[in-house]
C-alpha cells in the first residue's frame, strides 16, 4: 500500500522466561543449620494483544518486527518468590486478524474490546525448599524457570465496514463517500486517486448509522494479484453489503454492463462468498450520462432482477435514496463476520534421551538436545548430589552407552553446552 497505510505485517513475539528457583538455607543467630528456604522464580510476562479504536493501520509494525515480554525474576532466600514479569501489551486496530505465519491458520480475530493472550510467559522454577525430604534435608539444587512461548505471526487488517463501495478506478466511489459521510478522501479525475481504503460514518436517521468503506479501484486480474489486487480485495471480506458503482457517463468509453460482470468475476475468484454477497447496483454520473450506456445498464439489471439506483454523487442527486435503501438492506443482514480460530498449536515436545545428538572432533565430544538442555538447566553442578543425579540420568537414558559405542576414551573431553567434563571409564 502507498503512503502511511499498512494492512499486513509479519512479526515475531516472545513471552518472558520464568525466573529460576533459589538455593538458600535459613540463617539466623543461634541457628547453626536451618532448613532450605529458597523461593520460587516469578512467572514470565505474557504477550497480550489489545484493540485500539484510534488505530487504523498496521504502520507501527512496519519497522519494529520483534517483541519480547519481561522475564520473571529469580527466587530468593526466606521463601521469597521472584517478581512476575510485566506483560507486554501490543495494540492493534480493531478488525485485525492474527494468523500463524507458517500455516496461515487464523489464531484469533481481534474484533471488539476483549484482550487476547497471544504468548504465555514461562512458569517460574521451584526453590530448593520444595525438594527437602527426610533423607534429603539440605537439597542444594532448584528448578530453572520454563521458557516463554514464541510465535511467528502475520497481522492482517480487514476493515470493519458495513458497506463496501466497489468498482473500476475513477467511477466516483470517493465522491460518493464524501457526499454521504464525514470522510474526506482524495478526489481527482485520474485513475488510482485512492491508494488505500477510506472509512466514513453515514448517518441515516436519528439513532441509525452505518460504516461505509471506499475500496480502491479494482482492475481485471486483481484476484490474481494484478495491481494491488489482494491488498484491496481483503477489505471487502467483512462487508455485509456491497454497493457496486458503475460509470455511465461514457467519458472513458467503458461498457458499464461489462464492467459490472468483470468486477463480480474478480470478487468470485478472490472469494466465492463475495460474489453472492448482497449487492446494490449504482449508475453514477447520470447528470452527464451517455444515454445509450445508461439504457444498456438498465436492460442488463432488469433482465437479472437487480435493483439499479441512478445517481450523481458529484451533484448529490438521488444519493439520499441510495442511503435509505442501504439502511433497509442492512437491517435484514447478519452482523459483521468474526473469524473463528482454526489454529491448532503444535505439541510441545520435551525431547527424549534418544534425541541427544553426539558429535566429536579431535577427542572432544559434543552433546546437544532438548532433553539434555532441560536436564542441564535443572542441575546444580556445585552440589554433589545434584551432579550424581545428572550422571544417573545420562546413564539410564543410554547416552553414556552411546558414547562408549562411538569410541570415547579415558581423558577425552565431553562438552555439554557451556560445560566441560573429563571422561572416566
Amino acid at each position: 500500500m502507498a503512503g502511511s497505510f499498512v494492512d499486513k505485517a509479519n512479526i515475531k513475539v516472545r513471552a518472558g522466561d520464568g525466573g529460576s528457583g533459589a538455593v538458600s538455607f535459613h540463617r539466623e543467630k543461634y541457628v547453626a543449620a536451618g532448613g532450605p528456604d529458597g523461593g520460587d522464580g516469578g512467572r514470565g510476562g505474557s504477550i497480550v494483544l489489545q484493540t485500539d479504536k484510534h488505530m487504523s493501520t498496521l504502520m507501527d509494525f512496519k519497522y519494529k518486527r520483534k517483541y519480547a515480554a519481561q522475564g520473571g525474576a529469580d527466587g530468593a532466600g526466606k521463601t521469597r518468590t521472584g517478581k512476575t514479569g510485566e506483560d507486554l501489551i501490543i495494540r492493534v486496530p480493531d478488525g485485525t486478524v492474527v494468523r500463524d505465519r507458517e500455516s496461515g491458520a487464523v489464531i484469533h480475530d481481534m474484533t471488539g474490546p476483549e484482550p487476547f493472550v497471544l504468548a504465555r510467559g514461562g512458569a517460574g522454577g521451584r526453590g530448593n525448599r520444595h525438594f527437602a525430604t527426610p533423607t534429603r534435608q539440605a537439597p542444594r539444587f532448584a528448578k530453572a524457570g520454563l521458557p516463554g512461548e514464541e510465535r511467528d505471526i502475520t497481522l492482517e487488517l480487514k476493515l470493519l465496514a458495513d458497506v463496501g463501495l466497489v468498482g473500476f478506478p475513477n467511477v466516483g466511489k470517493s465522491t460518493l463517500l464524501s457526499a454521504v459521510s464525514n470522510a474526506r478522501p482524495k478526489i481527482a479525475d485520474y485513475h488510482f486517486t485512492t491508494l488505500f481504503p477510506n472509512l466514513g460514518l453515514v448517518y441515516v436517521d436519528e439513532g441509525e448509522s452505518f460504516v461505509m468503506a471506499d475500496i480502491p479501484g479494482i482492475i481485471e486480474g486483481a484476484a490474481d494479484g494484478a495491481g494491488l489486487g489482494h491488498d484491496f480485495l481483503r477489505h471487502i471480506d467483512r462487508c455485509r453489503l456491497i454497493i457496486h458503482v458503475c460509470d455511465v457517463s461514457g467519458s472513458e468509453g467503458r461498457d458499464p454492463a461489462r464492467d459490472y460482470e468483470a468486477i463480480n468475476e474478480e470478487l468470485r475468484l478472490y472469494n466465492p462468498r463475495l460474489a453472492s454477497r448482497p449487492q446494490i447496483a449504482v449508475a453514477n454520473k447520470c447528470d452527464i450520462a451517455d444515454p445509450e450506456a445508461l439504457e444498456t445498464l438498465r436492460a442488463y439489471t432488469r433482465e437479472r432482477g437487480i435493483t439499479l439506483y441512478e445517481i450523481s454523487a458529484a451533484a448529490r442527486q438521488n444519493v439520499r435514496e441510495l442511503i435509505y435503501a442501504s439502511a433497509r438492506a442492512l437491517r435484514e443482514l447478519p452482523p459483521i463476520e468474526v473469524y473463528e480460530s482454526e489454529y491448532i498449536p503444535p505439541p510441545v515436545l520435551p525431547g527424549t534421551p534418544e534425541d541427544t545428538a553426539i558429535t566429536s572432533e579431535d577427542g572432544v565430544w559434543f552433546l546437544e538436545g532438548k532433553w539434555l538442555e532441560r536436564l542441564v538447566r535443572n542441575t546444580n553442578f556445585s552440589d554433589g548430589e545434584s551432579r550424581a543425579f545428572f550422571n544417573r540420568s545420562l546413564e539410564n537414558g543410554g547416552v553414556f552407552n552411546r558414547l562408549r559405542e562411538l569410541g570415547v576414551c579415558q581423558g577425552d573431553t565431553v562438552c555439554v553446552y557451556d560445560l566441560e567434563f573429563e571422561w572416566e571409564t
